[in-house]
């Protein structure tokens, strides 16, 4: 029996959509584009991965899908709706559902600010107290990232660098955000903590729902983590497809280069 417009499935709708974005700055008397044409779609609950060399783009993209700052073209769609511009009180309510984990755990902390205080900071700036009440939200959180209620009175400077990658992925999942940009969440981290951290990602997006946007130059941790991966070079996509396809079988000279770069990491068997 031959299918029916009724019957046919729709394509779903992208939780995030990049059309055409392009960012050029200022430089002497002429300006330089970091990021050119770029697009592509991020599906509710996977996780694209986005990949290259350092300089080449990765971290603009992601700032403007979050609107941290603004495309020079291009839109981003949320939802199937553009993004509002970054100062207005719709984007405000939005960033509620998109937050990012920064690659610097040691920077990405206040280090006059208690764990207390720094899981608190979102629902003050969002004025926003969670239902179950704060301490509890606190403790919930924690747990989630495998900390307890012992790290609350104390600052950054007490934690490693993996348990305060921890605290910032716990900072990101205060408003209960369906978007994560994770911008090389791991490169400051050894490799055994590193792949620590990256099964805690996995496990937080199996158990929330989450969609994540996962920026590295690790070919191997794209393998593990990422459902697709978009290659770039030189503010450009070279090659996007399924994850174990890119990395078996690159198409572009860029894609073979970049895995016959990266060596193949011990994180790999211990991740799995």
């Amino acid at each position: 029996m031959p299918l029916t417009d009724e019957s046919a499935q729709s394509e779903p709708t992208p939780l995030v959509e990049a059309r055409g974005l392009s960012k050029d700055y200022p430089r002497d008397n002429s300006t330089v584009r970091v990021v050119d044409n770029i697009s592509f779609t991020i599906q509710q609950g996977e996780t694209l991965g986005l990949v290259g060399e350092s300089g080449c783009g990765k971290s603009t993209v992601a700032r403007m899908l979050l609107r941290l700052i603004e495309p020079t073209a291009g839109e981003v769609l949320f939802e199937d709706k553009p993004l509002p511009h970054a100062s207005s009180h719709q984007m405000r309510v939005l960033r509620r559902r998109m937050q990012i984990v920064f690659q610097d755990p040691y920077a990405a902390l206040n280090p006059r600010m208690n764990v207390r205080q720094i899981l608190a900071e979102p629902f003050t700036i969002h004025r926003e107290p969670p239902p179950e009440g704060l301490p509890a939200r606190l403790s919930e959180l924690l747990r989630s990232v495998g900390l307890d209620d012992s790290a609350l009175p104390r600052n950054p400077h007490e934690f490693s660098g993996g348990q305060r990658q921890r605290i910032n992925i716990a900072r990101a999942l205060a408003l209960r955000p369906s978007f994560l940009v994770l911008d090389e969440p791991v490169s400051a981290l050894d490799v055994s903590v590193g792949a620590q951290v990256i099964n805690l990602l996995r496990d937080l997006q199996r158990t929330l729902g989450l969609t994540y946007l996962f920026i590295s130059h690790s070919m191997p941790l794209v393998r593990y983590l990422c459902d697709r991966v978009a290659v770039m070079q030189h503010g450009r996509l070279v090659e996007s497809g399924d994850s174990l396809q890119v990395c078996e079988s690159p198409r572009s000279l860029y894609a073979q280069q970049l895995i016959a770069a990266t060596p193949e990491m011990p994180a790999t068997s211990a991740l799995l």
